[in-house]
């Protein structure tokens, strides 16, 4: 197995396309058996030409906030990076299936891993993993069918394509056709071990409360009282709630999320995270994800440091059971980003060391799907995580 990663930050995308597959070519030109290609929302036009220049029957692709990561380094730059992840593998199997959302995010997902399973000629069985990329707004729905297809026990990595101002102008890419509103799905076969890990970097205040009344992706009461006011509460103020009309909070919440504990190992509690985004005058907070009524909700903090420092330790975490990394896709949370993107090299330097310089490629996105105790694939927000690929035994040096 071999990886290679390449980053751009040229603002055109026919340029940046070939600093790309100039980046990820290999010396005896062999063609790539997958590739992910993450890109910022001005470049999606351009990028549909990208599967005559990178020859694969598994071309996976996505917006992601202002650009990417890597092991090369950031490429934010101008809102316009983009990056590619190429994983030459003949002795593995990989493949990539799309479906428009519609009215049926469930049936759609079920069809685009169906079609990925029947691309990579793996019918019937279950991937070592599969990388997602959908549109904001119906996670928990698109993996509810994918994992009517390959069960619960098939660890779903990726996250929700993004643009630079949650102005809507995501997109998705299967084999070269440019998406809206779609789900893109690839299962991977890879010749060697494959290991992930899935957090966020908040900590529990010690406040918390139960849901009393919930719609979806919004909140409306907590222990009997309006959601906003406890929230403001819990906060300490530094969420105010809406007086006179809906009020964004998507920003000043990023240090504030929900969190519903999802299972305890040794004690310690893990925590499905919730981005609060609007704050409505009748009490109510709209979510980026969903929350059951019943559900005990516990509020979250996190530090600017925090949100670097669990970056690294995430890639740490990921690579105990693949230590000889062959390369890593990672997912850091764009919201993340935004707040304070002067920190990226930081992050940066954290997953790089960490991975001990393996090729990586990050992507910036507006939700997040990872493996979270008891081994179940869950979507979360303001999350990080990292899938490493080690190289099969036969290759190590």
């Amino acid at each position: 197995m071999r990886i290679r990663t390449a980053i751009s930050i040229k603002n055109d995308a026919h340029t940046a396309l070939a600093d790309l597959v100039a980046g990820v070519a290999v010396p005896d030109g062999a063609r790539p058996d997958f590739v992910a290609l993450h890109f910022a929302a001005p470049l999606a036009g351009g990028m549909a030409q990208a599967v005559a220049q990178l020859p694969t029957r598994a071309l996976h692709g996505g917006t992601s906030c202002l650009g990417v990561m890597s092991d090369q380094g950031a490429a934010i730059a101008g809102g316009s990076g983009s990056g590619a992840f190429a994983i030459y593998d003949p002795d593995g199997s990989y493949g990539t299936g799309a479906a428009p959302l519609a009215d049926d995010p469930q049936a759609a997902a079920e069809q685009a891993t169906l079609a990925a399973l029947q691309a990579a000629g793996r019918q019937g069985e279950s991937p070592a993993l599969i990388w997602l990329t959908a549109a904001p707004g119906c996670e928990e729905a698109v993996l509810a069918g994918i994992q009517n297809v390959v069960g619960r026990g098939t660890p779903v990595l990726g996250g929700s394509s993004a643009d630079n101002a949650v102005a809507g102008l995501w997109r998705q890419m299967c084999n070269g056709d440019l998406l809206t509103d779609s789900v893109v799905v690839s299962v991977l076969f890879p010749s060697g071990p494959v290991s992930t890990a899935f957090q966020g970097g908040y900590a529990p205040t010690g406040d918390s409360g139960v849901i009393t009344a919930a719609a979806g992706r919004r909140l409306l009461r907590i222990d009997d009282r309006p959601a906003a006011e406890v929230y403001a509460e819990w906060t300490q103020g530094a969420v105010p709630a809406a007086t006179e009309g809906p009020r964004a909070i998507l920003s000043d919440s990023t240090l504030y999320p929900l969190g519903v504990v999802t299972d305890h190992i040794a004690g310690v509690p893990f925590h499905m995270l919730a981005h609060p985004a609007t704050s409505h005058p009748d009490g109510s907070i709209d979510l980026f994800a969903d929350l059951t009524q019943g559900d005990r909700i516990w509020q979250m903090k996190g530090t600017p440091d925090s949100l670097v420092d669990r970056a690294g330790q995430v890639a740490r975490t990921a690579l105990g059971a693949a230590p000889t990394p062959a390369g890593a896709l990672v997912v850091y949370c764009g919201g993340c980003l935004l707040a304070q993107p002067d920190r990226l090299p930081d992050v940066v330097a954290q997953v790089t060391s960490a991975l001990q310089g393996a090729p990586f490629l990050g992507v910036f996105t507006f939700g997040e799907q990872g493996i979270l105790p008891p081994d179940r694939s869950r979507h979360g927000n303001l999350m990080f995580s990292c899938t490493v690929f080690g190289h099969p035994e036969r290759s190590l040096p």
